[in-house]
């Protein structure tokens, strides 16, 4: 299993860099920025210290979507106020949520937003689940690298254990076509500009586990083969 560490159009390269710092200490390897070349910065590699084989092998892009073309499953930061009716995880009740997607998922991502402003509404839809830290200050938010941190140490039980070789990997873009056909399906019932049940459909799919998944998708081509009838 992979676990990428996404930011996306992070501003300041000691961010970068002790982002990396935080994921290297965890076990996190993989680092991906979005819309950014802060990381050329010498920064970036000075605040790392120990972990430049991170920095040297971040892989870039122009988007988000394009980051994310490969990931299978994809946690957002972000604040609750912004989460609407998409499932909102703490950093605790996060860990389950992935142990269980990692038994039958290649490839997991957690995404970060900018500095100043975090992910945009676009952004944010292409989660399967929204996760932030619950504070008591007032004060809004943690600093990148903090957050980084605080996710990596959360998280670091998924990539210590070994991989289960019980369980063989299935389809692995089972939950992407589960919500392109829910799509169609509501399209089809004419119920499409129900944006609140559209919402609340498409981003509980993200909790769905691997045999849930499975039947949902049998019910689905039952309906379509009742409705073509």
């Amino acid at each position: 299993m992979r676990l990428p560490v996404i930011l996306v159009a992070p501003a300041r390269a000691e961010n970068i860099g002790a982002a990396a710092r935080a994921m290297k200490t965890m076990g996190f390897t993989e680092l991906r920025i979005v819309a950014s070349e802060a990381h050329r910065e010498p920064a970036a590699r000075r605040v790392a210290h120990g972990a430049g084989d991170i920095i040297d092998n971040i892989q870039e892009f122009d988007t988000l979507e394009q980051a994310l073309a490969d990931v299978d499953f994809t946690v957002a930061t972000t604040a609750r106020s912004r989460a609407k009716f998409h499932y909102y995880a703490t950093p605790q009740e996060l860990l389950p949520v992935m142990k269980e997607k990692a038994q039958w998922m290649s490839t997991l991502a957690l995404v970060f937003g900018r500095e100043d402003s975090g992910l945009t509404n676009e952004e944010l839809a292409l989660a399967d689940v929204l996760t932030g830290v619950p504070m008591v200050a007032d004060y809004p938010s943690l600093n990148l690298g903090q957050a980084v941190m605080v996710y990596c140490y959360q998280l670091t039980e998924l990539v210590r254990e070994a991989p289960m070789e019980t369980q063989q990997m299935v389809d692995t873009h089972q939950l992407q076509a589960l919500r392109q056909r829910m799509s169609n399906l509501l399209t089809l019932l004419d119920v499409a500009d129900d944006l609140k049940m559209a919402d609340w459909v498409q981003q509980r799919i993200g909790l769905l586990e691997q045999r849930d998944t499975a039947m949902l998708h049998r019910l689905l081509h039952d309906i379509e083969k009742k409705l073509a009838g």
